[in-house]
């Protein structure tokens, strides 16, 4: 029968230095599986991209794409209505990275483009991340983006960002405009003085829909 090199190490351990290396060898093992492992992904650190930082987040970003995938998994958050959420953002982050304002005077424009607020992050300094309403105050929940390459980081990511943004307890002031395409209409949408409010308006000055 062949020998197995369980055998072997059987026979050798019958002498003293093979037991001194035999000794050796299984110290190493538990040190080498006793240190951390570096490519595990231990929690989610969110740094907003400002509006004067956007263009050199997009030049950093240029070559990677964007998907949805890892990022459908439900959570508290998309229960919430998106005028709520858009508060908690405020609170937590600040102001959007860009706004329909921001957007629309822009040549590439198109209606489908008439978002309320885009708020965009980079995760632990090397991941993309992107929110946004997909609806304006009538919505619920968000649209999220995030870099394909680390999909598999997306679910972790996502339940992170939900609870940051469910631990809000003081919801932040805005004031943002909204196009309808359905509805043809503009909207201000508000939090202020501890109440929602979205309002009919006229088309705001310098911001036309063609």
């Amino acid at each position: 029968m062949d020998r197995t090199f369980f055998d072997s190490v059987k026979e050798a351990s019958s002498f003293p230095f093979s037991k001194m290396v035999i000794t050796g060898i299984v110290t190493i093992l538990l040190i080498l599986t006793s240190l951390p492992t570096h490519a595990q992904f231990e929690a989610a650190e969110f740094e907003k991209i400002t509006q004067e930082k956007r263009a050199k987040f997009e030049r950093q970003t240029r070559d990677i794409s964007l998907t949805g995938q890892g990022l459908y998994e439900d959570t508290k958050l998309d229960d919430r209505q998106t005028n709520e959420i858009r508060a908690r953002l405020q609170a937590l982050f600040g102001d959007p990275t860009q706004t329909l304002e921001d957007l629309i005077n822009k040549d590439n424009f198109r209606l489908g483009k008439a978002i309320q607020f885009e708020y965009w992050f980079m995760v632990n300094d090397s991941i993309p991340l992107m929110v946004l309403d997909w609806n304006g105050p009538f919505g619920s929940g968000l649209t999220y983006g995030g870099a394909s390459k680390y999909v598999d980081l997306m679910p972790q990511i996502k339940r992170e960002f939900a609870q940051k943004l469910m631990s809000v307890k003081r919801f932040g002031e805005y004031e943002d405009f909204f196009y309808s395409p359905e509805k043809q209409q503009w909207f201000i949408v508000k939090y202020e003085d501890g109440k929602f409010r979205t309002e009919e308006i006229d088309s705001p000055e310098g911001m036309s829909i063609d």
